[in-house]
């Protein structure tokens, strides 16, 4: 049995009935950008944005890099940046870790560094947080894609974006500390899987 079995059941469980229209008409501007990256077999290049890439930026980045794998579609890079650096939430990565990827820390400190793996034979995202510009990320070719009304609204221009798609989320971040946290992050990761496994499912190879 694999080691990402619960991973993999939680993939074949989500429902893409579960988005509403006018929502998969938001969605269809990335669906659009990654089919003219593959009709013209060139690199795909995503950087998920946040104001702090502490929470919806980092679930986006995971789950847009783990459904282009589920759906084979290749040469996809998925990154993150906010437009400023403070830590993934440690409870984001509790929730993947409850999703069934495998989670370690790399490094402790104020900004941790995770190493977030969705299959055996993958390179993992590493998660941490850090600003849009930051030398981990692309500086041209990608697209943006801004996760928090407040960064769409803060930051109108992200150097060497070729293109800005705003797919945004709700902030998990008002339920912490509270009874309902966990799951209040359990919702909006499966809404951002359940949004990028539509996504991907759209891609004509």
């Amino acid at each position: 049995m694999s080691h990402y079995t619960v991973l993999n059941d939680f993939i074949s469980n989500l429902d893409t009935q579960s988005i509403a229209a006018e929502r998969k008409q938001t969605l269809l501007l990335l669906v659009d950008y990654i089919q003219e990256k593959v009709n013209n077999k060139r690199p795909i290049r995503l950087n998920f944005i946040c104001t702090h890439n502490s929470r919806r930026s980092h679930l986006s980045q995971v789950w847009a890099q783990t459904m282009s794998h589920n759906f084979g579609i290749k040469n996809v890079a998925c990154y993150s940046g906010g437009t400023e650096a403070t830590a993934l939430f440690p409870m984001v990565a509790a929730t993947l870790a409850n999703t069934g990827f495998e989670v370690k820390m790399l490094s402790e400190g104020k900004n941790p560094v995770y190493c977030i793996n969705f299959h055996e034979n993958e390179h993992p995202v590493i998660g941490f947080s850090k600003t849009m510009d930051d030398d981990f990320n692309p500086k041209s070719d990608f697209a943006a894609i801004m996760t928090c009304s407040q960064a769409d609204e803060g930051c109108p221009f992200v150097p060497g974006a070729e293109k800005r798609i705003p797919i945004t989320y709700e902030d998990p971040k008002v339920f912490d500390n509270t009874p309902q946290q966990a799951e209040k992050y359990n919702e909006r990761s499966k809404q951002i899987a359940t949004e990028m496994f539509y996504v991907f499912s759209q891609i004509k190879k």
